[in-house]
């Protein structure tokens, strides 16, 4: 019993943030469940993001019912790549990387090959709620896939790497690079196997990664050295996790962005229950960055300020 207090002693001294505390202080104190749907809808985030000018990825189709699946062959000609993901789907769950097809084979970003009928069936999955939050009946979105920048070339096995930021306030608070591999199937998923490093949230370079929770320094199949990586164009990553607290109204959300090669950082999604593995990968606790933005940084300052205030004044 004594350990368990220690143990308790020791988070709380570190600045680590628990489930707890997260649901209660932050989550239902600054995000109000009517502003919900504007984030779990992929749908309605897009286009929330168009009109605040936030770049983010093209809408293909929509596919919302079952008759219409039959037809999404139709729906991707002239798109000779795309991405097939549930409107209210979280943590990576149904979405489907098709980098390549001919209408009966369609090869995965992992290359696996799929016929028509398993991609039929898929989508029908996403329609019946198998990857949606609580079940619920889903919507199937198609859209663009994502071209990831040659920097993350030696970094990420086949999948695309993505960029999670928790946003406080409209600030930046704490950062981190998620990395594929092939544990991971080529996802950027922690919980699948993918490499999580944290960020330093002025200058995009790492601080530390893991795999599994565990400290790691080289990738486990290309063995680039994770201490060199640098995010490019990092301005840009941290003005588009600030222009989502106006977009949205969220106190407290994260904010995922991929970094095309061709278009720049691109919004993918964001979450208004982001999840607290990004303090691992970061080797530090939430609590401290929120206590020092709280104590520290202006109010009251456009997106534009307030990451100008970040990367002059951390």
């Amino acid at each position: 019993m004594f350990e368990v207090f220690k143990i308790a002693k020791r988070l709380k001294a570190l600045g680590i943030l628990g489930m707890n505390a997260r649901n209660y202080k932050f989550i239902s104190a600054l995000n109000r469940r009517n502003l919900y749907p504007l984030v779990d809808d992929k749908v309605k985030t897009k286009e929330l993001a168009i009109k605040a000018g936030i770049n983010t990825t093209q809408k293909i189709a929509l596919i919302e019912y079952q008759h219409e699946v039959k037809n999404f062959r139709q729906m991707v000609q002239g798109w000779p790549e795309f991405v097939i993901k549930p409107a209210h789907g979280s943590g990576g769950k149904g979405v489907l990387v098709i980098k390549k097809w001919d209408g009966e084979h369609f090869i995965t970003a992992s290359e696996k090959v799929l016929s028509y009928n398993q991609v039929y069936q898929h989508i029908s999955n996403i329609l019946s709620g198998l990857y949606s939050l609580g079940g619920q009946y889903d919507t199937a979105l198609i859209e663009e896939m994502v071209h990831f920048s040659n920097v993350f070339e030696k970094f990420s096995y086949q999948g695309v790497p993505d960029v999670r930021i928790i946003v406080y306030k409209g600030y930046p608070a704490m950062a981190m690079t998620r990395l594929a591999t092939s544990e991971s199937g080529g996802r950027a998923n922690l919980h699948q196997g993918a490499v999580g490093v944290g960020l330093d949230i002025k200058t995009g370079k790492t601080l530390t990664a893991v795999m599994h929770n565990k400290p790691i320094t080289l990738h486990p199949d290309t063995k680039a050295d994770l201490k060199t990586l640098a995010v490019p164009m990092w301005k840009e990553h941290l003005l588009i996790g600030a222009k989502a607290y106006e977009m949205t109204g969220l106190g407290y959300l994260g904010a995922d962005i991929v970094l095309d090669k061709q278009k720049g950082p691109m919004m993918l999604e964001l979450n208004a229950r982001p999840g607290l593995a990004i303090q691992i990968a970061n080797s530090s606790g939430l609590v401290k960055a929120i206590k020092n933005i709280e104590k520290n940084y202006p109010k009251n300052l456009s997106p534009e300020e307030r990451i100008n205030f970040i990367l002059n004044n951390e």
